[in-house]
């Protein structure tokens, strides 16, 4: 086994602390039974570890990497700003530049406000369609992760028309009951709520590919059932892109899939591996926001120049012609490589992708659209698993539930040696 003690102890210090002994809880790697591995360093498509141990990296800060650790335009330029200073609390030119990058090259933002997080770009985001509708309630869907805000904190009642419950203490209940949780692809649910709650509903929010509860890619028909319904209702379409954003493509899933949304919150990938989010509509949309209008919304460190600059390097780089075809063409190959070999030893498994996104899931279903479908046991086979990928120097999320990511550092020796890793890991699995 390799050596992690150094990241054992880091670990046992961060715990006198750090809440769990960390900043956001998936870190603990309780999911698998373990301990946290705590990195120094990344280069490229690889990360190496408090105790020396290095590794192909498909986590990639949880998606924002998509040029992978460390990449040299990035860093150039964030060196360059850092060096007059790292924030001033006042406008400064960058901001404005990633803006113009976004707007110019997205059909559907005509005006952007940057934040500091993806949590912080959807509360915001809810907000606005609250403000701009004149209406309280909003719908979620079961399975879709929206950030801890409290009212998108919530989970489905019983019935297809009832509002959910907290997933978290210290949640109100009175923002709980603003909330409207429904499972995917079931048109009657959104059907019965609309006729139910209709006269009150802002906006329908959904990430357009559900990510953070495994990859429950949706038909694109259920997309554009929603932006029929949200058109002939007054009810806002709100995509969370924070991780499919500029992801699939540099429009996101809305160019992905051909469908317009009326509002969409932005995150990882347009802060180049710093803090940034970003909400964007239609000028009239975005006019509410204060100082031009009601809706109030601020920050101390939003549009950080240093933040600033990350995303602007990273997004020249994804801005050059072929770049998502070629991320999407060597993630296809991989994800090929390893279901070709899942399929010949008949392994309950499948790996799902779209784009550049994928996820490792313990099933014999060949499409997974809501979280009820995912397998009961595919936690408990994810922790060998895991630990097998980990002794082969491959390391993804910690947590079953949690999708993966190629960028375009990833090498065809990579993702050769990492599909060799899998095939040994499920072997391992499934002894």
């Amino acid at each position: 086994m390799i050596d992690r003690s150094t990241s054992n102890s880091l670990f046992e210090e961060a715990k006198t602390v750090l809440p769990g002994g960390v900043n956001s809880p998936v870190r603990a790697f309780r999911s698998v039974n373990g301990s946290p591995i705590y990195f120094e360093k990344g280069k490229g498509s690889h990360t190496w570890d408090a105790d020396g141990n290095e590794y192909i990296d498909f986590c990639c800060s949880w998606g924002p990497l998509i040029l992978g650790h460390a990449h040299q335009g990035v860093i150039s330029k964030v060196s360059k700003v850092m060096a007059l200073g790292t924030s001033f609390g006042a406008p400064n030119e960058y901001e404005t530049i990633l803006a113009k990058m976004i707007v110019d090259n997205h059909p559907h933002v005509e005006k952007i406000r940057f934040v500091n997080s993806g949590t912080e770009a959807t509360m915001s985001a809810i907000r606005l369609a609250r403000g701009f509708t004149g209406k309280n309630k909003i719908i979620k869907f079961e399975g879709c992760y929206h950030g801890h805000v409290d009212s998108l904190m919530v989970k489905a009642g019983s019935g297809l028309a009832t509002l959910g419950t907290s997933t978290s203490a210290g949640i109100p209940e009175a923002y709980v009951k603003e909330t409207i949780v429904l499972p995917l692809n079931d048109k009657d649910a959104i059907h019965a709520a609309i006729e139910t709650y209709g006269d009150d509903i802002a906006c329908i929010a959904i990430e357009p590919i559900p990510a953070n509860n495994g990859l429950l890619l949706q038909d694109k028909e259920f997309l554009l059932f929603l932006r029929e319904i949200c058109d002939k209702t007054g009810i806002l379409l709100f995509f969370d892109e924070v991780i499919s954003g500029f992801r699939v493509a540099f429009d996101g899933a809305a160019g992905y899939y051909g469908i317009k949304p009326d509002l969409l919150a932005f995150g990882k990938i347009i802060g180049g591996g710093f803090p940034v989010g970003a909400y964007g509509a239609s000028a009239k949309l975005m006019d509410c926001v204060s100082p031009d209008g009601p809706v109030y919304q601020a920050g101390t460190l939003s549009g950080n120049p240093v933040a600033m600059a990350a995303g602007i390097a990273q997004l020249e780089e994804c801005l050059k012609p072929g770049f998502y075809e070629g991320l999407e063409s060597k993630t296809a190959a991989f994800v090929d490589d390893v279901q070709s070999y899942v399929d010949s030893k008949g392994y309950p498994f499948h790996m799902f992708h779209v784009g550049s996104i994928f996820w490792l899931s313990f099933s014999n279903k060949n499409r997974v659209r809501a979280a009820d479908e995912i397998a009961s046991n595919g936690a408990e086979l994810f922790r060998p698993f895991f630990d097998a990928l980990i002794e082969r120097g491959v390391y993804v999320g910690p947590s079953s539930y949690e999708v993966g990511f190629v960028s375009e550092a990833h090498t065809e020796s990579d993702l050769t040696l990492a599909a060799k890793a899998i095939k040994e890991a499920l072997d391992i699995t499934f002894a």
